[in-house]
C-alpha cells in the first residue's frame, strides 16, 4: 500500500413523524446526507420500500458511485494512451435482488458509457481505456459482483468538419 485516504460523510435521519419507529408505517425514510463544505443530499429509500421517490436512495447512489469512479479512472487512462475525450455521458443500470426475508443484495451492474472522442482519436485505444479504467476503479475494486462496462465510442464530427 503506498498511501491511505479516510472519508467521512454524516447522514440524520429527518423521518420522525412525531412517534419514532413505534410502527413500520409510522415513520419516513427521509435523510440528509452531508459532508464537510459540500451541499447536503435529500436521501431516501426506494419508494418501494416506503421512501420518497423525489429523494436519492442507496441504491441510485451506489450506480452513482460506480459510474463516477469508472468515468475519472477513465479519464486517467484515455490521457495515459493519448485518448482526447471531448465528451461522456453513462447510464448505469443493477440489479437488486431482495429475498423473502428482507434482505438481499445487487447481483449485477453494467455500466453504459458513451464517449465522444477528438478527431484523430485511436477507438481501439479508448476501448483499451475502458479495460485500464475498470481495473483501476477504486469502487469497482470494493465490490464482489460483477460490472459489465459496455461503451459506446464515436468521434466527434463536428470538430472533424471544421
Amino acid at each position: 500500500m503506498v498511501s491511505q485516504h479516510t472519508y467521512n460523510v454524516e447522514i440524520v435521519w429527518t423521518g420522525n413523524r412525531g412517534t419514532g419507529t413505534n410502527g413500520y408505517r409510522s415513520y419516513g425514510r427521509d435523510l440528509r446526507i452531508i459532508a464537510s463544505g459540500k451541499p447536503e443530499i435529500d436521501g431516501s429509500a426506494d419508494s418501494t420500500f416506503h421512501g420518497d421517490a423525489d429523494r436519492w436512495n442507496p441504491e441510485e447512489l451506489f450506480l452513482t458511485s460506480l459510474a463516477q469512479c469508472h468515468m475519472l479512472s477513465y479519464f486517467h487512462a484515455a490521457v495515459k494512451a493519448g485518448v482526447v475525450v471531448t465528451a461522456y455521458s453513462d447510464a448505469p443500470t443493477g440489479t437488486l435482488d431482495v429475498n423473502s426475508d428482507g434482505s438481499g443484495g445487487f447481483s449485477q451492474v453494467t455500466l453504459r458509457p458513451r464517449v465522444r472522442l477528438a478527431p484523430g482519436s485511436d477507438t481501439d485505444a479508448a476501448v483499451r481505456a475502458h479495460e485500464e479504467a475498470h481495473r483501476l476503479c477504486f469502487i469497482a475494486n470494493s465490490v464482489s459482483i460483477p460490472i459489465h462496462v459496455e461503451p459506446e465510442i464515436d468521434i466527434d464530427e463536428a470538430e472533424s468538419a471544421s
